[in-house]
């Protein structure tokens, strides 16, 4: 069986053939880094780093780019509202990058907890302002944007009359225009849907640079086009983000593209859905979003323990990409004991010596069927649940065989090699997960960074209530956090 991958361009499966063979060029929407990393975020790079690690594992040799997002990045996703850095960064008296550094590197510490492959270029907005000025005068030069004072905007209807501009969620223009408000006169933009290739700075915008049309700093929306494009060319085969990106960040990043180099960006657009907890859709205003440290710690109110980020992974994986991702106690205490009895029978196969016997032709058939079922199952648009369910239906034969109830011979030794070879390669090397006591050893001091880094944060708010939460909580499970006379911060396990 090939590989099949579900397109959201095209609402069905496609047989995947890359535009050079044996090459695959992969983008994929990073974090806005101007606040902690959201679960959902979290989902979203797990699920495009095992499918990174399978195309890796299917001898693909693949540039993954993930972009930070430091600049740019309204409020609203129609170029409402303030700039997200700048407003954090005047609350807190600071410079717009020294939020960008704190956040970029407590992303990073998430994604190595949970063992998530580094892109293979992660290029960041303000990096690449040339290249979004130069996407941006191509596009006016095309005829598909124009300037008003100083802001550059794209002409929706004008490329809508050409190709179609809903097309990747299957929606018509008079539709989209429907659901957005009338200018009124208020507004310099031509059509209700314009949106913004680079904005004019007010002069005491915090992060602006000059261009053709004044000082002012890229949309957002520009910025993936400029950076996808320059790594992996006019058009490239994979680009994935998360499906609250798909009607209004990706729409406009094709419509960019079409408008620039008269091609779609991409063959292929995949998409990770949401998560809810307890059923309802998860959210700060419901207050039933919880942030990954949380999860770790347990301090948060909905959460019963703390889980390790194997499990949360592990959990992750037992639920199809495209599907909802539905948090409880409940799921998360199952997925810790499923983890468990996982691995255990792994190391145990991987400690077994094969000896010959007597075959058993259904235990053979069989488990040669669940082994090449984890191929398959990738295959069909990387059903890791599917394949987690054939381990866990191999589980019992190994340890069957561990307890002596069934000789090692009864299935072939053949068979036998490709279980410890197929069960290493996807438990370490597919899904990157790694055993419960060393993530501990690991990870312990990255989550301690993180926690403190976030303490810290808390009392430069003057938040005291948090940063005396998680010290009094880390106390409580027997972590001494300690403030020094010099403002550095220690701890110890006491």
């Amino acid at each position: 069986m090939a590989l099949e991958i579900y397109n959201t361009l095209t609402r069905k499966k496609e047989l995947f053939t890359p535009l050079e063979p044996g090459y695959v060029g992969m983008y994929v929407c990073g974090p806005t880094v101007y606040s902690d990393v959201h679960l959902g975020n979290c989902r979203t790079f797990i699920s495009f780093d095992i499918i990174y690690r399978y195309l890796k594992y299917l001898n693909y040799k693949v540039r993954y780019v993930r972009n930070i997002t430091d600049a740019g990045h309204l409020e609203g996703d129609r170029d409402e509202g303030d700039d997200k850095f700048s407003k954090m960064a005047r609350a807190q008296k600071i410079e717009p990058m020294e939020i960008v550094q704190r956040y970029t590197l407590g992303f990073r510490d998430v994604m190595q907890l949970f063992n998530t492959l580094p892109p293979s270029i992660e290029p960041t907005a303000t990096g690449h302002i040339s290249e979004q000025i130069a996407m941006t005068q191509t596009i006016i030069d095309n005829g598909y944007a124009y300037e008003k004072n100083g802001t550059i905007y794209f002409d929706v209807e004008k490329y809508n009359a050409e190709k179609p501009y809903g097309i990747l969620t299957n929606r018509k223009l008079e539709d989209l225009l429907e659901g957005t408000r009338d200018l009124d006169g208020q507004d310099e933009k031509k059509g209700r849907l314009d949106f913004a290739l680079w904005i004019k700075a007010k002069p005491e915008h915090l992060m602006q640079w000059p261009s053709p049309w004044g000082m002012g700093f890229p949309g957002w929306h520009i910025e993936c086009s400029a950076m996808s494009s320059k790594y992996l060319g006019k058009q490239f085969d994979l680009h994935g983000g998360g499906m609250d990106l798909a009607a209004t960040h990706h729409t406009n990043e094709i419509a960019q593209n079409e408008a620039c180099f008269h091609k779609s960006p991409a063959q292929i657009w995949m998409h990770t859905n949401m998560l809810t907890v307890n059923g309802t859709r998860m959210s700060k205003s419901l207050g039933n979003g919880f942030l990954p440290h949380e999860l770790f710690t347990g301090a948060h109110a909905l959460l019963d323990k703390a889980y390790s980020p194997m499990t949360v992974k592990f959990f992750m994986l037992q639920t199809h990409y495209r599907s909802t991702l539905d948090f409880s106690n409940d799921a998360l205490q199952a997925s810790e004991k499923g983890l468990k009895r996982l691995w255990e029978a792994y190391e145990n196969l991987q400690k077994m010596q094969y000896t010959l016997g007597e075959i058993n032709v259904e235990i053979e058939e069989k488990t040669a069927t669940l082994i090449h079922g984890f191929d398959e199952s990738m295959d069909d648009d990387f059903n890791t649940a599917k394949v987690l369910a054939n381990m866990f239906e191999i589980v019992p034969i190994i340890n069957s065989i561990k307890d002596g109830l069934m000789p090692i011979g009864s299935i072939s030794q053949n068979t036998f090699a490709l279980l410890q070879t197929k069960m290493k390669s996807y438990l370490e090397d597919v899904f990157g997960l790694i055993p419960a006591q060393e993530s501990n050893n690991n990870n312990l001091a990255n989550v301690m960074e993180l926690l403190i880094d976030i303490r810290k944060e808390a009392k430069l708010k003057k938040d005291f209530a948090t940063s005396d939460k998680i010290r009094n909580q880390l106390s409580n499970i027997g972590i001494v956090v300690k403030d020094e006379k010099d403002g550095s911060v220690s701890w110890n396990i006491g």
